[in-house]
């Protein structure tokens, strides 16, 4: 997962919205979201590379995402899969904060990361480029690349267009196909992390598109306040896009987070 905007507490009916696009090599192996046959209570999308997941939910509330720092001179070749990140967490039983406090000692194991758990009470944003894990305000919120609060030009985009959404929500359809553009960043807004500029310019678009690397697919999630949640996801590896969508009719059960 390269690019996500979410909503927290913002809007009276949806406490959590989420819209992401996923960006990846397309060699590589993956299976678009389904519930797991060895983990029947997650529904996620899975890398067949290392086992793991960009993003996903669970029928009893959970729900985490992750995106990569682009920090090509830390690359290393052998760490863990940052998608193990996500898989760990759907399979835990601890709270979201409890759960990111104990990857504090396990962050040096990973590439760059960008860390979202929800727990059905609290939204935690955990990274191994920050110093702890942060328990989120409401507000809406992007992240790409970089640490959650740099502004880069996609997810100051991305904030936008979900703030914009948000004065009319419509399907969960429409929500995963809110970051649907290639607009590119001009040259002097473009962040410099350490790429050639014709890569940064091609990255620097909510959705990404290249011969090699590309968004692969892209979802929208929300969570209703009487508990039901909505997860749609849009496959573009083939010419036809492939749509995945799943309805939990109790997300969440009488949780104050609700209300």
């Amino acid at each position: 997962m390269c690019l996500l905007a979410i909503a927290w507490k913002v809007h009276s009916e949806y406490p959590l919205l989420v819209s992401a696009n996923r960006d990846e090599f397309l060699a590589r192996p993956t299976q678009t979201a389904h519930f797991w046959p060895d983990q029947p209570e997650i529904f996620a999308g899975r890398d067949l590379q290392d086992g793991g997941s960009w993003m996903g939910i669970t029928r009893k509330g959970r729900f985490a995402a992750v995106t990569n720092v682009r920090d090509p001179e830390a690359h290393r070749e052998h760490a863990r899969s940052r998608g193990l990140l996500v898989s760990q967490y759907l399979q835990d039983r601890r709270s979201a904060i409890d759960f990111c406090d104990s990857l504090q000692s396990e962050k040096a194991h990973y590439n760059g990361y960008n860390f979202i758990a929800f727990d059905r009470d609290r939204l935690v944003y955990q990274s191994n480029y920050t110093d702890q894990p942060e328990i989120l305000k409401p507000g809406v919120y992007a992240i790409s690349n970089a640490t959650l609060y740099d502004p880069w030009p996609k997810t100051l985009s991305a904030a936008d267009k979900l703030q914009q959404w948000l004065k009319n929500p419509a399907t969960v359809n429409q929500l995963a196909q809110l970051l649907d553009d290639r607009t590119r960043a001009p040259d002097d807004r473009l962040p410099r992390t350490g790429v050639p500029l014709e890569l940064e310019r091609m990255l620097s678009a909510e959705f990404i598109n290249s011969s090699d690397y590309a968004t692969r697919s892209s979802t929208g999630f929300l969570v209703h306040r009487s508990g039901w949640a909505e997860y749609c996801e849009i496959s573009h590896d083939s010419s036809e896009k492939t749509v995945k969508r799943q309805v939990l009719d109790d997300f969440i059960q009488g949780y104050q987070v609700l209300h």
